[in-house]
């Protein structure tokens, strides 16, 4: 199954959030290459959730319990949204820096297109990933 980090602002909606909330709606997605990522999100896909700002790290591991589908809420037959559930945080959260100095992980589009909210990784980053935080 394919996978995916999702980046959000931990002030606007942070990993905690979603496992306090048990499932969530990801919405506001608005780059066009970042919906293109969103509407390749299918049911049992992995997500890794990824703190903006102050924190730049990979904190937890969702799951897609429903794939990309017309947004609601938007007026514009572009947007789509996916729903997910918490797995569980990582027992190590991996810093940008890490990502950036890791030969698996620094080929991610988190290293080469920062500002992108939606990105695939491969099995081999996920597998990193995971191997780096002791997950």
């Amino acid at each position: 199954m394919p996978n995916f980090l999702f980046k959000t602002e931990p002030s606007e909606y942070s990993f905690a959030d979603l496992v306090r909330d048990k499932r969530a709606t990801w919405e506001g997605v608005t780059s066009a290459l970042a919906l293109i990522h969103l509407r390749g999100v299918k049911k049992g896909d992995t997500i890794v959730i990824y703190h903006t700002g102050a924190e730049k790290r990979a904190v937890g591991l969702a799951v897609a319990t429903r794939g990309a589908y017309p947004d609601p809420d938007a007026d514009d037959a572009r947007r789509v949204v996916v729903d997910l559930k918490p797995v569980r945080g990582l027992p190590e959260p991996v810093a940008l820096a890490v990502f950036k100095r890791d030969r698996v992980l620094c080929a991610t589009e988190l290293v080469r297109l920062s500002r992108l909210s939606v990105m695939p990784i491969t099995d081999a980053q996920l597998t990193r990933l995971l191997a780096l935080a002791k997950a």
